[in-house]
């Protein structure tokens, strides 16, 4: 015989309200400034306690590594040219190598 298992149904659970919204975006972006940064253990603690406790208005200037830098570059550039598909891809190579 087969018995069957009924499960009461459960509430959907509330919208968060605007703080708390708020609060999740500021530390999705906070915990991936601090990846960016390579900050570890306490350092990591402390940079997030910070921006909890609204010691910090804003996420700190994120440091560009070398490669990003150059990408940043090679793209305005590219922007100021206005190439668009294959010429484009040709430039952003071109200015990636050397």
């Amino acid at each position: 015989m087969i018995r069957s298992i009924v499960l009461p149904e459960t509430a959907p659970a509330p919208a968060p309200s605007a703080a708390q919204a708020a609060q999740r975006d500021w530390m999705k972006s906070c915990n991936a400034d601090a990846g960016m940064q390579k900050l570890a253990g306490d350092a990591r603690k402390s940079f997030m306690a910070d921006g909890l406790a609204g010691k910090t208005t804003a996420a700190p200037e994120t440091v560009l590594t070398p490669q990003q830098a150059k990408k940043k570059s090679c793209n305005a550039d590219s922007s100021a040219k206005s190439p668009k598909g294959a010429d484009r891809k040709a430039f952003m190579n071109t200015c990636l190598k050397g």
